[in-house]
């Protein structure tokens, strides 16, 4: 595929984050850029209103006439994610099109670029959002594919004028190894997707293949403890090559120092809340330091950085009540925001509202979430969210509650939930979940302003 030759767009699973960033990009390259989607969001709003066409029936007679030549003007990109009797998806291998997943195109793009990629099965959307907007906000700019709407900029892909791109790459399906960066980073590597990969063995390999791709040259850096051999190790309060001390939170903002034995950077101030952040923050600090982004400009831009659409996201911060919205979804990442906001707010009770997603994550990790969820002082329990999943039998959400100790817990619908809110109008609110648990955000919030 000559990237140069692209004329049309048609991208199949058009709604998704990653894939609607690609959408973005060749529209603002000039393309045609269609594609189908089977549910209205936010997101797909945001595509129509900005001049890209976006069906939601998965059928062929909807396709438009000038996507169905296949010639060398036409790139078609689907997601795993629809299913395999997609008419739509069905009908462009029927005429014989050359069909892209985003990762093979993201691996396109970025070839001939200086690439940032970050990985981890937690922290890596954050992550690469930090360095986009510290490139950004310093003047050296950047192109960047994130996994994530940026509250800096209300979108998923900026576009620079120099030869530096940052990428999230995603474990998912082994996607990131269509990728070979300068520079990787990897967050992470505890089990998840257990259903693609089997075990965390098979997991742990993959990322090692991907930290293995690197260009010559290239640097690898990597959270503390990972088995990932030569690289540079970053951590908070413990010895690594990269570190983040003097960790403390004055009038609810978090404050660090940075030192990596060649440059130290103090008193930063972090724009955003969490402890996880800070950790986030010390390899996105490596990774802008690695391009020569100066010190003052890093210190300056962590301290405007507003983070990422659901990720640690202030919804209510008022006298009456806080409401953050997270998108955690996996025992750790849970385990980070719950830990983050019991230490901002230690004398405040915490409703927590939880949505499952993915009937495998639930089996595989229901003592993890249990353990993890008992740290709430209360617990409102959503159904499972199955996203591409059929159900298995035996496991529901009950599973979990089941095994927690905590009293004050209960399982509820999403408008029940809502009810409970309104009833007892609680003065520290969390929701956490990767499925449609951010229908409830503008409900919830709407319910605990109009007091």
């Amino acid at each position: 595929m000559e990237l140069n030759n692209i004329k049309r767009v048609y991208l199949v699973g058009i709604g998704g984050i990653g894939m609607s960033g690609l959408a973005r990009y060749f529209h603002h390259l000039g393309c045609v850029v269609c594609g189908y989607d089977k549910t209205h969001t936010p997101l797909t709003d945001d595509l129509h209103n900005e001049g890209i066409c976006v069906v939601f029936e998965d059928r062929q007679d909807w396709i438009p006439m000038s996507f169905q030549n296949n010639d060398e003007g036409t790139l078609i990109i689907y997601t795993p994610a629809i299913p395999k009797d997609s008419e739509i998806l069905n009908y462009f291998r029927r005429k014989g099109f050359d069909l892209y997943k985003r990762s093979q195109v993201l691996g396109i793009i970025s070839k001939s670029m200086y690439t940032i990629a970050v990985a981890g099965t937690h922290g890596k959307t954050t992550t690469s959002c930090m360095i986009a907007h510290i490139l950004k906000d310093s003047g050296n700019n950047c192109s960047a594919f994130l996994g994530g709407i940026s509250s800096n900029y209300q979108t998923n892909v900026l576009y620079g004028d120099n030869n530096i791109m940052v990428v999230e790459a995603d474990e998912y399906d082994r996607s990131f190894l269509t990728l070979h960066p300068d520079i990787a980073i990897i967050t992470s590597m505890d089990a998840d997707h257990l259903d693609i990969y089997g075990d965390h063995s098979q997991l742990e390999e993959s990322f090692k293949l991907f930290a293995s791709q690197l260009k010559q040259g290239g640097t690898l850096i990597y959270h503390k403890g990972l088995p990932l051999g030569d690289g540079l190790t970053y951590a908070m309060n413990e010895q690594a090559q990269a570190s983040a001390t003097n960790v403390r939170i004055e009038e609810g903002n978090f404050y660090f120092d940075f030192n990596d034995g060649k440059t130290s950077i103090p008193n930063i101030k972090m724009g955003i809340a969490g402890l996880h952040n800070i950790e986030n923050a010390v390899a996105a600090i490596e990774a802008a330091l690695h391009v020569e982004v100066s010190a003052d400009a890093i210190h300056e831009a962590l301290g405007s950085f507003k983070g990422v659409k659901r990720r640690f996201e202030y919804i209510v911060k008022n006298d009456n009540h806080i409401y953050i919205d997270d998108y955690a979804h996996h025992p750790e990442e849970l385990r980070a925001a719950i830990t983050s906001v019991k230490r901002l707010y230690p004398n405040k009770k915490l409703t927590v509202i939880f949505q499952p997603h993915l009937f495998t994550r639930t089996r595989d990790f229901a003592d993890g979430f249990a353990e993890v969820l008992d740290m709430a002082d209360e617990l409102l329990m959503l159904d499972i969210y199955p996203a591409r999943e059929l159900p298995i039998e035996g496991v529901d959400s009950e599973m979990i509650l089941e095994k927690m100790h905590m009293a004050n817990k209960r399982k509820c619908g999403k408008q029940e939930s809502i009810d409970i809110v309104q009833n007892e109008m609680p003065e520290l609110l969390l929701t956490v979940g990767a499925g449609d648990i951010d229908t409830l955000v503008l409900p919830l919030k709407q319910v605990l302003q109009n007091v």
